[in-house]
């Protein structure tokens, strides 16, 4: 059962405060051509965001879907099921496996990140470390402009101070508006988020360019009988920008990780299609051993032309099988940006 912790509906977004400044921002862009490389990796395109009805609930808000909530899935699923059946080439999605997981209920899941050469994401836990160039960073942006949410662990947004919206461009000058911008999504099992060091975050959902925050915690968090009152601070400050909380899931220890597929699956039953999941180094880990991986549609990577040494946070989920590889990618395209290279490719089925 997942929870939500305001009344709904959730907004898909709101209008900008008044009072709010208005941030200077960098207009990104790709060419048409690396566009239609990168398209097989992506999510199919949608004409709506979100599904806004749920059943009301005097203390909590369920996100179990009332009839008309049931009633728009089952025709989604119904819209992808004819797709296949018909080989429409302009919407179908891009694999049998992305196929069988939205008509299951879960979204399309890109999994992105950069590295080193030595499979490093930063120098250091907690150290926030510069890996990609100008040309992948607008890359970036346009993975957003092309994704329902963007999903970061809590060790990423307490360091980074992420804004987590999009200001891709397709004509190359006016960046995509607030209805096309990500939700950006905070998972946090330990309840340890520190709201305060994203301000970046805030100050973009203020002035509207961005949406506010949705933070997702486990029902059973470590400590949670003692956070209690912070939990309330948390919730106070992020419904303050229009953001909300989502409580899925059980959650015990780092080493065993979150339960992936109820987040998914109360994701999709807010109307969420697609998630572009971008670290940290523990939630990718997690997302690439064994039992989740099936749940990743897509991986693209971003390797810089540098080599941090040893100390650094690296990629490397746990091995489920001694005598195994843990995974393994096909239909595998390696793109030039500027100095860096994208890889980007599927997670291979046994």
């Amino acid at each position: 059962m997942a929870w939500l912790w305001n009344e709904p509906p959730i907004k898909p977004f709101r209008q900008p405060q008044e009072d709010a400044p208005c941030p200077k921002q960098t207009v990104y862009t790709i060419s048409k051509e690396d566009q239609r490389r990168l398209a097989p990796y992506l999510p199919p395109k949608r004409d709506t965001f979100l599904t806004e009805a749920y059943r009301n609930d005097p203390a909590v808000s369920s996100i179990e879907e009332d009839e008309q909530a049931s009633q728009h899935n089952a025709a989604s699923k119904a819209c992808l099921r004819n797709l296949w059946d018909n080989k429409n080439p302009t919407n179908l999605p891009h694999s049998t496996n992305q196929v069988k997981l939205m008509t299951e209920g879960l979204p399309h899941v890109t999994l992105t990140y950069a590295q080193s050469l030595d499979s490093q994401l930063s120098l250091a836990p907690g150290q926030r470390t510069t890996l990609s160039g100008l040309q992948t960073k607008a890359m970036t942006h346009y993975l957003r402009a092309n994704h329902d949410a963007i999903l970061i662990g809590v060790g990423t947004a307490n360091v980074d101070n992420p804004g987590l919206n999009c200001s891709f461009s397709y004509d190359g000058g006016k960046i995509v508006e607030l209805a096309e911008q990500p939700r950006p999504l905070i998972l946090d099992p330990g309840r340890s988020w520190k709201e305060e060091k994203c301000e970046k975050l805030f100050r973009l959902a203020r002035a509207g360019l961005g949406r506010a925050p949705w933070w997702i915690v486990c029902e059973e968090s470590v400590g949670k009988a003692k956070v209690k009152e912070r939990d309330e601070e948390r919730i106070t400050n992020i419904k303050d920008i229009g953001g909300d909380v989502i409580i899925v899931g059980k959650y015990a220890n780092r080493e065993d990780g979150v339960e992936w597929e109820k987040i998914l699956r109360a994701l999709w039953n807010t109307g969420i299609r697609s998630v572009m999941i971008e670290g940290g180094a523990t939630v990718i880990n997690d997302l690439l051993r064994e039992r989740n991986q099936h749940l990743v549609s897509s991986v693209i990577v971003t390797i810089a032309p540098t080599y941090l040494g040893t100390g650094g946070v690296v990629v490397a989920p746990p091995r489920s099988k001694a005598d195994e590889n843990e995974a393994r990618l096909r239909e595998v395209t390696w793109i030039p940006f500027g100095q860096d290279v994208v890889m980007a490719g599927k997670v291979a089925r046994n």
